[in-house]
């Protein structure tokens, strides 16, 4: 059965698209309706009902605590030539903490 869909009109493809998708919707239904008809089958075969399998395969789940955010660090050490850049003692260390202990500044001195 072949249809040509060049000849009809939006009002007449939309309603072959409704009925596909009518069609497609109670054929679905009908094939989970055997699936489950199966598994019960199968199921009672070793003398189970299909809701006592499917109950005990899914684990309860442990909820999750929500994370804090993380409090900044303070800052540990001042540039001594300009107080406002700071440095938490963490990470990479910023130029001017390395330029003044190449020049031989102690870092404890630059501790705040």
């Amino acid at each position: 059965m072949e249809l040509d869909f060049k000849s009809k009109s939006a009002k007449e493809l939309e309603k072959i698209l409704s009925d596909v998708k009518k069609a497609l919707a109670n054929a679905q239904a009908r094939d989970r309706r055997e699936a489950r008809k199966a598994a019960e089958k199968a199921a009672a075969e070793f003398g189970f009902s299909l809701s006592e399998l499917t109950d005990d395969e899914k684990p309860a789940r442990k909820a999750k605590k929500a994370a804090k955010p993380k409090a900044a660090s303070r800052p540990k050490f001042a540039n001594p030539a300009d107080r406002s850049q700071t440095w938490t003692g963490k990470g990479r260390q910023p130029n001017w903490y390395r330029a003044e202990v190449e020049k031989g500044t102690d870092p404890a001195k630059m501790k705040i």
